[in-house]
């Protein structure tokens, strides 16, 4: 069976770091370009496009928001992307998921819906708290 799965969320102090990994089984990840969103449980919270890569060229995308914080790679050894978050903030609490698409090959895929996306996690929750 052919699924993605997010791992690595939890709870973490303000300034602290944590590692995002979105695994693929049953198909080859690296052929994919990836992106990862997070939804806010806040009321009024919409969903946000933070970064993606390209199964193209593994051009990189990061949001404005988390921009000189996060990084995304890819892992082909591990069949993962990982979303590497450094000095966090209470605001980036939230569920991350991320999704996967042979039919983007751009930061494009942001701008998409990852519902219908070929692939696509449930999600792991962040909590960012002292």
């Amino acid at each position: 069976q052919s699924r993605l799965v997010e791992s690595g969320g939890g709870l973490v102090e303000p300034g602290g770091s944590l590692r995002l990994s979105c695994t693929a089984s049953g198909f080859t990840l690296g052929d994919y370009t990836v992106a990862w969103w997070r939804q806010a449980s806040e009321p009024g919270r919409v969903r946000e496009g933070i970064s993606s890569i390209s199964a193209r060229d593994g051009s990189i995308y990061i949001a404005d928001s988390v921009k000189d914080r996060f990084t995304i790679s890819r892992d082909d050894a591990d069949n993962a992307v990982h979303l590497q978050m450094n000095s966090l903030k209470p605001e980036d609490s939230a569920l991350y998921y991320c999704a996967a698409d042979s039919r983007y090959t751009d930061s494009g895929i942001l701008r998409g819906n990852p519902n219908g996306m070929d692939y696509r996690g449930e999600g792991t929750r962040v909590t960012v708290s002292s």
